[in-house]
């Protein structure tokens, strides 16, 4: 059984920064692409940022240079560090795990809101 764990969601003011981790209690992780997406209220859920299991990072161009995905393979953990957020930002954002066999598994998800 795969499941995803979140947390570090919360309310913050603009222009500040949350870290948002995942953590996976399968023994899969290290060879698992980790990916970080979010959902707005009215809105479909939609690609914040990706990391594959060699490192490479792939994000959407409106979290650019704001936000930074990682993975520390021997805790079995994926972060989201976001930096500079948007009232846009607002959403709940979803830990998802796709396996080499490409089947995928989803976290709970966790809310971020921004606003002053």
């Amino acid at each position: 059984q795969v499941q995803l764990v979140e947390s570090g969601g919360g309310l913050v003011q603009p222009g500040g920064s949350l870290r948002l981790s995942c953590v996976n209690s399968g023994s899969i992780f290290s060879s698992a692409q980790m990916g970080w997406y979010r959902q707005a209220p009215g809105k479909q859920r939609e690609l914040v940022a990706q990391i594959t299991s060699g490192g490479i990072t792939n994000y959407a161009d409106s979290v650019k240079g704001r936000f930074t995905i990682s993975r520390d393979n021997a805790k079995s953990t994926a972060y989201l560090q976001m930096n500079s957020l948007k009232p846009e930002d607002t959403a709940v954002y979803y830990c998802n795990l796709v396996r080499r066999n490409l089947r995928e598994y989803w976290g709970q998800g966790t809310q971020v809101t921004v606003s002053s």
